[in-house]
């Protein structure tokens, strides 16, 4: 599957943007979803993921209340929507893909076989 993110770009704290990605190239439906970001220096870091059907969904502890992460599998896209941003926020942000089944959610890049190119997220102070 191949994942293309848009939306990133500079807002002021405080600020919202909404990331999007757009898979193509297999079955949307069969692939968990969830996204990570990395900061100059810094590892990447897992922000949010969302089963196969959507109906689960979970967040790090530092986006929570902020971020709120979606998909719609009719338009094979995953969103997330980031609200309230902070400088810390800056990074280049990844959505990614893998398999499972059921309810699961990953948390860990590991879990993730397909990833997008990334889009930066810049977030003024």
């Amino acid at each position: 599957v191949q994942l293309v993110e848009s939306g990133g770009g500079l807002v002021q704290t405080g600020g919202s943007l909404k990331l999007s990605c757009a898979a193509s190239g297999d079955t949307f439906s069969g692939y968990i979803m969830g996204w990570f970001r990395q900061a100059p220096g810094k590892e990447r870091e897992w922000i949010a993921a969302i089963s196969r059907s959507g109906i689960m969904s979970r967040y790090a502890d530092f986006v929570k209340g902020r971020f709120t992460i979606a998909r719609d599998n009719a338009k094979n896209t995953v969103g997330l929507q980031m609200n309230s941003l902070k400088p810390e926020d800056s990074a280049i942000y990844y959505c990614a893909a893998g398999q499972g089944s059921g309810i699961v959610v990953y948390t860990t890049a590991a879990k993730y076989a397909y990833w997008g190119q990334g889009t930066q997220v810049t977030v003024s102070s």
